[in-house]
């Protein structure tokens, strides 16, 4: 069941909704959290239609915020608030609110917001793009216990994890760090197999992508270990190699979806590993409403403090099959090296 209701107030967002329950049969539906999604009318379907396939796992109030800027000083000067209730099946598991803004209550979107938030439950704020430098700092972002963004979205998304380790608070969260969960799990389970001390790693992954950047911080601050960061074709990240005392642990992705496991003394393993999709990324940041410490130590790590800088020669050698070229960069003698990685750390 839709409502759509025109120059409202959050009062009546509420009496619509219970309405709207009472009308398809459910007075009483099992919500286990409210779900804050800040986005903008072209990103809105899509993180709406991730927010309802998570909403299977939690289900959930999804209160989605559209802010709608208006072009003249005379329609900015207005206030004006228009939302669509709906409940049932066109809002999954749950209720579901879009919300959308117009003139000065912009500005005061959490006064819109927490008269339709779920008493005695927790609440998750979401930004899909342009997530907040400091999201606890955030109006919105304030209300919320846990606080997800996705750098992986961003202008700049180096820049941004840089920005985040300086604003982190407890309870942020980003999208780009489950999206290495799995190489995570696989990584971890591979140095059980194999007890050793690791000597150097190298992460390699497309071009702008945080999530490689991620996992390099995780490795580099778990392990205490020089951590080399090389570009590929992608997609997503494409490998990781560890050097260990007892031969090299290479977790190898080529095409996004199948990754091949080599350990020294066992045959490669072929192991799933694809990439997935933004809903179920959220149903695992939902999962855990608690403060993520290791996301919090990774990213305070700090991507300059990592062991290398990106080999830019090297990636594009690798990715036309330049062999020999890629070899004979590593053949040239000790100055050259350490020219190189100055010239790349002031490009980037």
């Amino acid at each position: 069941m839709k409502i759509d209701l025109t120059d409202t107030t959050s009062s009546k967002v509420n009496k619509a909704l219970v309405q709207a329950r009472r009308a398809i049969g459910t007075p009483a539906v099992g919500m286990v959290l409210t779900l804050v999604i800040v986005t903008d009318e072209e990103n809105a379907y899509d993180a709406l239609k991730a927010a309802n396939d998570a909403s299977r796992e939690h289900p959930s109030r999804k209160l989605v915020v559209v802010k709608r800027p208006s072009r003249s000083p005379r329609d900015r000067a207005k206030a004006r608030l228009d939302a669509e209730v709906r409940v049932g099946a066109a809002a999954g598991t749950g209720e579901t609110v879009v919300l959308r803004l117009y003139g000065e209550v912009i500005n005061h979107a959490q006064s819109v917001v927490l008269p339709l938030l779920l008493p005695d439950a927790p609440t998750v704020v979401w930004w899909p793009v342009n997530g907040p430098v400091d999201p606890a700092k955030d109006p919105l972002g304030s209300l919320g216990q846990r606080r997800v963004t996705d750098t992986y979205a961003a202008e700049q998304p180096i820049h941004e994890l840089t920005a985040r380790s300086e604003n982190y608070t407890p309870g942020d969260t980003d999208l780009s760090w489950a999206r290495i969960t799995p190489w995570r799990s696989m990584l971890a389970a591979a140095l059980d197999q194999l007890p050793t001390r690791v000597t150097a790693v190298e992460v390699e992954g497309e071009e702008f992508n945080p999530s490689c950047e991620l996992l390099a911080m995780w490795l580099a601050d778990r392990l205490a270990v020089p951590v080399k960061r090389t570009l590929s074709p992608g997609p997503g990240l494409t490998a990781v190699r560890m050097e260990t005392e007892d031969g090299p642990i290479v977790l190898d992705r080529a095409d996004g979806s199948l990754a091949t496991l080599c350990m020294s003394g066992q045959p490669d393993r072929a192991v799933a590993l694809k990439r997935r999709e933004t809903a179920e990324l959220l149903a695992e940041e939902l999962r855990r409403l608690d403060p993520d410490d290791t996301y919090a130590s990774a990213l305070k790590f700090g991507v300059d403090r990592l062991g290398a800088v990106v080999d830019k020669e090297q990636a594009e050698a690798s990715a036309t099959g330049g062999t020999a070229a890629a070899k004979g960069s590593e053949d040239k003698p000790a100055p050259a090296k350490k020219a190189a990685p100055a010239k790349k750390a002031a490009a980037k």
